[in-house]
């Protein structure tokens, strides 16, 4: 995520393009650190967003109104005075600084023409929005910084406003070959990390993407190139430049699957493997991302309570299913004690009173062995009392192997669960997965009287070749699809071996084309719990093949005729249907 220069000389190209003559309409604080201005161009309405929140700084176009508290802020009653009505004259950042400038005309109380800059300045914690007269003086600012906050720069009312150069780093647009190779390649430090901090503008990600297209590490130390490729990096550099001078910028976001990963103003080739999509101008760009990640967050936020459920429970259970394993192993002992107690009831018709232990030739592997005997008691005491050894021993086996089963299917069940979580996009989605839960007795039902609704779908996807292909988002919706939607005939992906989506690809009764089996098979390792991983090895057989045990868990299937294939999780390519 990153907001660097060359996002801002996107926008203000497409800010100059959109609001240059145009009127301000409205002025609202809806937040404390956030403006909202409504201005009017060409019989168009526009609202623009300037945020300077620590945590989220942004400008863009949006269509999004907000709510405005009762009682205006001073800053917000400030701008309404001077330059309600004003029009904005031009949009400029200097050099790649992350900075807007927007020069706004406007009249003053005598009717005179005036001119004032408000300076957005989005630097992460340290970002601002600041008022100042055409000279250069600060009429006042959205958040005041005292010399007690910082002693690089104070902003305050009064004082002069000016771009802190808090480190020495030179302009891209106009540095030329020889500062590039010296101040890079000078510095003991990884290659990227020399970009971004000896340039303006330049974000890590920009960094990273500049040693991409060179073919070079981004982790090796600067001092330590050669020549040749520190003549091709400033190469890629220079096209980069070019494209921002000369505005050829290409709005896009990174997507890996429907969690967005980056957005640009240039291609990032660096995420060749994920998908990436372009966007009309950065503001739209910039509001479909924000939309995105608020959407990912707040369901993360919403689900934390169910997982922390699946979670306590799981940790139960695996510990509950070690000691099951540890006791069932000491039940392996069991076949010994009958063993004695049969050669005991053979041969203990010579053993004498009181002895402690008797010889006898095991007639199952045809070896003497030794039985420990109780002195006290009778030989057919003692073989009575390995008989009920045997037998006490036997049952708890039986018992265990009962219990085993139950909780590993029960923990395979969390798992599954858990999976279900990761993949969850909607609240929707969660309500689904909510519902499972109760049902299966791991949270109880809240008495509200409602019917629970469930709206949630399947991931719908089209093939390359045309072919429709499902995945379901949770156990419910695997059972629906592969026991009641799918036919005979279609063909059901599952990855092997660990939680995830069954996968259903319709075939219509038609032989399908080997890429088909490649595409279905990237969409089950993709939503399984080896998404991460390299490489997922994926089942898949005709439904037909494809069993329900009785009493199982939601989702849980069988098969016993299958391929394998081994393929990335991967979705690019892929077309998400609805």
């Amino acid at each position: 995520m990153a907001f660097d220069g060359i996002v801002i000389a996107n926008l203000a190209k497409e800010l100059n393009d959109m609001l240059t003559g145009g009127r301000i309409y409205k002025i609202a604080q809806p937040e404390k650190d956030e403006l909202l201005l409504t201005l009017k161009n060409q019989k168009n309405q526009f609202r623009l967003l300037l945020s300077a929140d620590a945590g989220l700084p942004l400008v863009y176009i949006t269509e999004t109104n907000k709510q405005s508290p009762m009682t205006a802020p001073n800053f917000c009653m400030l701008l309404r005075k001077h330059i309600s009505n004003g029009r904005i004259l031009e949009v400029t950042q200097p050099g790649l600084e992350r900075i807007l400038r927007f020069e706004i005309e406007h009249l003053d109380e005598l009717g005179d023409l005036c001119r004032k800059t408000l300076v957005v300045e989005i630097m992460g914690k340290h970002s601002n929005i600041i008022f100042c007269r055409d000279d250069g003086m600060i009429i006042d600012s959205i958040k005041h910084v005292p010399a007690q906050m910082s002693s690089v720069r104070e902003v305050l009312p009064g004082r002069e406003y000016f771009i802190p150069q808090t480190q020495d780093k030179q302009d891209p647009l106009l540095i030329d070959r020889d500062q590039f190779l010296k101040v890079v390649f000078s510095k003991p430090m990884k290659l990227s990390k020399a970009l971004y901090t000896s340039l303006t503008g330049i974000s890590p990600l920009i960094a990273e993407e500049l040693c991409f297209r060179a073919s070079l590490e981004s982790d090796q130390p600067a001092n330590t190139m050669g020549e040749r490729e520190r003549l091709h990096l400033f190469r890629m550099f220079e096209l980069l430049m070019e494209d921002v001078r000369e505005a050829r910028f290409v709005p896009n976001i990174v997507n890996d699957g429907r969690i967005p990963v980056e957005f640009s103003s240039i291609k990032l080739t660096q995420y060749r493997d994920l998908t990436c999509r372009n966007y009309d101008t950065i503001s739209m760009a910039l509001e479909a991302y924000y939309a995105a990640k608020n959407t990912v967050t707040r369901i993360r936020q919403r689900s934390s309570d169910l997982r922390r459920v699946v979670q306590t429970i799981l940790d139960r259970d695996r510990k509950k299913y070690e000691i099951q394993l540890k006791q069932m192993k000491d039940t392996e002992k069991k076949d010994k004690y009958k063993v004695y107690g049969e050669l005991i009831n053979t041969y203990g018709y010579h053993v004498e009173p009181g002895s402690k232990s008797m010889e006898a030739l095991n007639y199952y592997t045809n070896e003497m062995i030794t039985i420990p005997l109780d002195p006290m008691l009778t030989p057919l005491e003692n073989g009575q009392k390995y008989f009920d050894k045997y037998n006490k021993l036997k049952r708890t086996a039986e018992a265990l192997a009962s219990l085993l089963k139950q909780t590993h299917d029960q923990i395979l069940h969390l798992e599954s669960i858990g999976a279900s979580l990761d993949i969850a996009l909607s609240e929707e989605d969660l309500v689904q997965i909510k519902e499972e839960m109760v049902e299966s007795g791991y949270i109880r039902r809240k008495n509200t009287g409602k019917k629970v609704k469930i709206t949630s779908k399947p991931f719908h996807y089209v093939s390359s070749d045309g072919y429709h292909m499902y995945v379901g988002k949770n156990n419910y919706q695997n059972e629906e699809l592969t026991f009641k939607f799918a036919s005979g005939n279609d063909w059901w992906f599952h990855a092997k071996g660990i939680p995830g989506s069954h996968v259903i690809v319709k075939s219509e009764g038609a032989e399908l084309p080997d890429r088909v089996f490649e595409e279905a098979g990237r969409l089950a390792a993709y939503y399984s719990k080896g998404r991460e991983a390299g490489k997922v090895e994926i089942d898949y057989t005709e439904k037909k093949n494809v069993k329900k045990p009785n009493g199982s868990k939601p989702g849980f299937v069988v098969y016993y005729t299958n391929y394998s294939l081994t393929i990335e999780p991967d979705l690019s390519g892929l077309t998400l249907a609805d």
